[in-house]
């Protein structure tokens, strides 16, 4: 993950900016920060899989698998 993605996500999650060279941020924005950067490393790894592997079913299960998580 980039630093630009980080800082991207961070914004998305409504952080306040900068101060003094650190993010204020409240709890709630953090819980939406790492949720958005654990969906995007699920996303990461499931193109990894569906790169490598196309066809077989498990890898297809194996994808779905691991999107999924992002719904518990």
């Amino acid at each position: 993950m980039t630093r630009d993605e980080i800082i991207r996500m961070a914004h998305e999650a409504h952080f306040e900016g900068f101060r003094n060279g650190d993010w204020v941020c409240t709890t709630e924005e953090i819980e939406r920060f790492a949720a958005l950067v654990a969906a995007a490393e699920r996303e990461a790894c499931a193109q990894i899989v569906e790169r490598a592997y196309r066809e077989p079913v498990w890898a297809v299960e194996i994808v779905n698998d691991i999107r999924a998580r992002g719904n518990k």
